[in-house]
């Protein structure tokens, strides 16, 4: 079960680039139901998500390249181009800072995981997040590759 709110930011933590990066390239085979191909650094994956917004279940099968790239020709969207930036907060908790690329250039969004809901809700935003983006389906990231960034 994944249990995950979505902000955008107010403002980048100025030390950012001390912190772990990836790089990630994605695209959807399928986007209802949400099926996803995602290459991360050298690694490769099939996730298949249910609807939701701030929780789902989600299934996640390592692939191998071979494997990818086959699936790859199937994709039915663009694709999502970012770097990701795992950023320490409270709580023990990480703020996945989302840097989008290419057709999405410009959009930076964070996502933060939870253990359960009740977490989720009580979660202060410290004060660099921005608007919470959780159940505003534009900014999910099937829907950034279908129909690109959000015009506010």
């Amino acid at each position: 079960m994944e249990i995950e709110k979505k902000f955008l930011v107010h403002q980048m933590p100025s030390d950012l680039e001390k912190y772990e990066k990836l790089q990630i390239l994605q695209a959807y085979v399928s986007t209802d139901p949400v099926i996803r191909l995602r290459h991360c650094d050298e690694y490769y994956y099939l996730n298949v998500k249910t609807k939701g917004h701030l929780k789902r279940e989600e299934m996640e099968i390592p692939l191998t390249k071979e494997q990818f790239e086959s699936l790859w020709l199937k994709i039915e969207s663009k694709v999502v181009s970012k770097v990701r930036y795992l950023v320490p907060i409270d709580h023990n908790l990480t703020a996945e800072i989302d840097i989008y690329r290419e057709e999405l250039s410009g959009l930076t969004t964070i996502e933060v995981e939870f253990e359960t809901e009740k977490d989720a809700i009580d979660f202060i935003a410290p004060d660099w997040f921005g608007k919470d983006v959780t159940h505003d389906s534009r900014y999910k990231n099937n829907n950034l590759a279908l129909y690109g960034k959000p015009q506010d």
